[in-house]
């Protein structure tokens, strides 16, 4: 009998580990880093009381528009946190961490709004077709093409439905229709533009190139990239006299305001003037100067820039071509003196 009570002796209740509760997230988490945790957590909870998502995206803009990405960062970060799935909030973070030059968080971004609506939402395509190359950002374009078209499908059958008077009044339906368009020629000159670099080996890859700067042009005929655009293109085929001809249309688009504006613009001030009146950002410009030096429009290449910086480069550029046709009428000339071809007249060579 005394063993059989002391063998019932009673079992003290264990005490319970805080590290093996893995259903609050705190499992295998040092007691520093469920300090850290739970702070984030308050912190998170104190946001969404204080704070709406639309007010935290309202900062976030605000931020956006001073170029103060980082204190952008902050604000489109809080609201992630009181809405993990909102779109445009993940549209806004994905455009910021690109900003920053973070690309690969930008992706993660990206990615996680595709996964939560893969139809709708053109913008995250865009991105992802930036940020990638070849084949594989073709493929991104390409589904943000086919929501922007069943965009303007959808406006049509709207304005259709609304009856004439509805289709002949409200500037905002006309008006809601030209960024769309204004997106599908962007989207097809990006497209244009892989096969004219990445994909150019590609069987066909002239045709797909040509294809898709036709179809930007149809959607907005006056883009100056999209006629820049086809004018490489054309020159590179070797059509020059029809290359000119969409260049200079290209230029005549945007030259006059750039023309008017009274002092050098900011960065800021150039990416304004994109959005308003489409002149072409630095980069587009420079291009544009080499194909009008290509097609010996020297005095017009120095008119396409804005600063002493671009002016300089320009010029070089064009004493460059310059340089290198007075070497190719020499090279000629000899070759044809070697040749036997004499009796040739060399005083124009002198003056150059």
């Amino acid at each position: 009998m005394g063993g059989q009570t002391k063998g019932k002796k009673k079992s003290k209740a264990r005490r319970k580990d805080p590290r093996s509760n893995g259903g609050s997230g705190l499992a295998g988490l040092s007691p520093q880093d469920r300090m850290k945790l739970k702070m984030q957590e308050k912190a998170k909870k104190k946001t969404a009381e204080k704070y709406t998502v639309e007010q935290l995206l309202e900062k976030t803009e605000e931020c956006m528009d001073s170029l103060e990405f980082e204190m952008a960062g902050r604000f489109c970060q809080r609201a992630l946190e009181v809405a993990p799935d909102n779109l445009l909030t993940l549209d806004l973070l994905g455009h910021i961490h690109s900003e920053l030059g973070d690309t690969q968080r930008a992706k993660e971004v990206f990615l996680r709004a595709v996964q939560l609506s893969p139809e709708e939402g053109h913008s995250k395509y865009m991105s992802l077709g930036q940020m990638h190359t070849g084949q594989e950002a073709v493929q991104y374009y390409t589904k943000g093409v086919q929501i922007l078209l069943c965009m303007l499908e959808k406006h049509a059958q709207a304005t259709a439905d609304a009856g004439a008077e509805a289709a002949a009044s409200p500037p905002q339906d006309s008006g809601s229709e030209i960024p769309i368009a204004r997106d599908l020629c962007v989207a097809y000159c990006s497209v244009a533009e892989i096969y004219f670099t990445d994909l150019c080996m590609e069987e066909r890859a002239g045709d797909q190139c040509r294809e898709a700067i036709e179809k930007a042009l149809t959607y907005h005929p006056d883009n100056p990239e999209a006629l820049q655009l086809m004018a490489s293109y054309l020159f590179s085929t070797e059509k020059n006299q029809e290359g000119k001809e969409y260049l200079m249309r290209s230029v005549d688009a945007w030259l006059p305001a750039l023309k008017q504006s009274e002092a050098p613009p900011s960065r800021e001030d150039i990416e304004e003037e994109h959005t308003q009146s489409d002149i072409p950002p630095y980069e587009s410009r420079i291009t544009t100067a080499k194909l009008l030096i290509e097609a010996e429009e020297y005095e017009q290449a120095t008119h396409t820039t804005d600063s002493e910086s671009e002016t300089i480069e320009v010029e070089m550029r064009m004493k460059i071509a310059v340089s290198l046709e007075t070497f190719t009428t020499i090279t000629t000339r000899w070759k044809q003196q070697i040749t036997g071809d004499a009796g040739q007249d060399y005083s124009d060579l002198e003056q150059q």
